[in-house]
């Protein structure tokens, strides 16, 4: 069976980038900048995602493209069945990630219809978070919406590289930018504005210690994509002719520029309303709405906003989908339709106690947490963290021979030295911390 293609080197630029651009860069990032000092933090970060981040997303479109396969596959074939389980965890990884962020995802679906209805559109914060407990406790319409949102993923996967993932990447990542930059120039022109920018870009020195270090590299790191397994499903479509270093730039970039709109276009808004900007999926579903209820053409406004959560959801969640579709593809021989339509059912299935967990499963807990809690710790904590640490040796150790060559080859012998301290030695201190620290 011949290896699918990107159309062009823009839409795997897109796609890759899209799906960095998932529904925490909306909510997580401003707040996070903002509480570890603003521009301090905003320079840290910057600094990690262009040393330490770029390394690690390069590292990851060089398995993927030297082997020409997904991640379990490609692990076996450029050293041995041993590494095999390296991508088997990244599998195992993503299938978790897939079953709780589609929950969110549905969520995102059902908003953009009340926003239409005006239901979600009022001033009374108390009225707003009523609701939204209500909904997401729902037991029907919590399963309804995820399950929409999954029939979204299986159509756009369905579609293939090119007709499917390549089209809908080329049409919402320049959707949600455009959105962001709408919605950024409304926030900018509400009185008060002005406080939020200042909390999101003024450097507070005092915050610099180790911690607030740390939290800029975990983000920078895990705003990438990096330790999943996605980026080597991606990259296992580049043509042999691409510019890896260059792509690697451009997908950091759009990734990067992407979390600092949405600073822009959330925190103004907050501050002007004077609400609570470590609200978390609240500021997404309560405080927001509140605060398009009080703007002229407010519900435009609403409706526009939970349409880019949408599309930041879905260019993340199909980059989700993909590599275990990938997986049952290249390891077992099944053909796309199957592949496609088995995963989406299984992590269905595996989605309805994290669908549930706001709800009739609330006290369910296992180690103190519910379902969705429990998926996203294991995903974010301890499959990430491992998943990166084992492609940064793998790279920098088990087949640096081929790397260097692969490097030297499209004319990047410039970068092998920084590239290989970073693989090498750098990252797999840094992951290694992060994951013995998330545990």
């Amino acid at each position: 069976m011949s290896r699918a293609n990107w159309g062009s080197k823009l839409g795997f630029i897109l796609a890759a980038a899209g799906s960095a651009v998932g529904l925490g860069a909306i909510w997580k990032f401003p707040y996070i900048a903002g509480k570890n000092g603003g521009g301090a933090f905003l320079i840290a970060y910057l600094v990690c995602v262009f040393t330490l981040g770029v390394g690690m997303l390069l590292a990851e479109m060089l398995i993927g493209r030297a082997a020409r396969k997904s991640a379990t596959t490609a692990y076996r074939e450029l050293k041995n069945k041993t590494w095999a389980w390296a991508g088997r965890l990244s599998v195992l990884c993503v299938f978790i990630i897939l079953s709780y962020y589609c929950v969110v995802g549905g969520w995102t679906v059902a908003y953009i219809l009340r926003s239409i209805t005006g239901e979600a559109i009022t001033a009374d914060t108390a009225a707003l978070k009523s609701a939204f407990g209500s909904f997401i406790a729902d037991p029907a319409d919590a399963i309804l919406y995820c399950a929409i949102f999954f029939g979204i993923n299986m159509a756009i996967v369905l579609g293939g590289v090119q007709a499917g993932i390549e089209r809908m990447s080329k049409i919402l990542m320049p959707a949600l930018f455009f959105l962001m930059l709408v919605l950024i120039a409304r926030a900018l022109t509400l009185p008060g504005a002005m406080e939020g920018v200042q909390y999101f870009i003024t450097p507070d020195w005092s915050k610099v210690n180790a911690t607030m270090l740390l939290d800029a590299m975990g983000l920078a790191i895990f705003s990438l994509s990096i330790g999943g397994g996605m980026i080597i499903a991606y990259g296992s479509y580049l043509s042999s002719d691409t510019k890896l270093v260059g792509a690697t730039l451009w997908v950091s970039a759009l990734a990067t520029l992407a979390c600092l709109l949405a600073g822009l276009m959330v925190l103004p808004a907050v501050f002007a309303f004077g609400v609570d900007p470590a609200a978390g999926p609240g500021l997404t579903f309560i405080t927001m709405p509140a605060i398009f209820a009080k703007m002229p053409f407010g519900q435009g406004f609403a409706i526009a906003f939970f349409c880019l959560l949408l599309f930041a959801a879905l260019t993340s969640s199909v980059s989700i989908l993909e590599p275990i579709v990938a997986f049952l593809m290249d390891e077992f021989g099944w053909a796309r339709k199957p592949a496609t339509v088995v995963v989406t059912l299984t992590s269905f299935a595996a989605s309805i106690p994290a669908a549930l967990s706001f709800g009739v499963l609330e006290k369910t807990l296992i180690f103190g947490k519910t379902p969705f809690d429990l998926m996203d710790y294991v995903a974010s904590n301890v499959l990430m963290p491992a998943g990166g640490l084992l492609a940064a040796v793998f790279v920098g150790w088990a087949i640096w021979p081929r790397v260097r060559d692969e490097l030297h080859a499209e004319g990047a012998a410039a970068v092998l030295p920084a590239f290989r301290l970073v693989c090498a030695f750098l990252a797999p201190l840094v992951l290694g911390y992060i994951w013995i620290h998330g545990l």
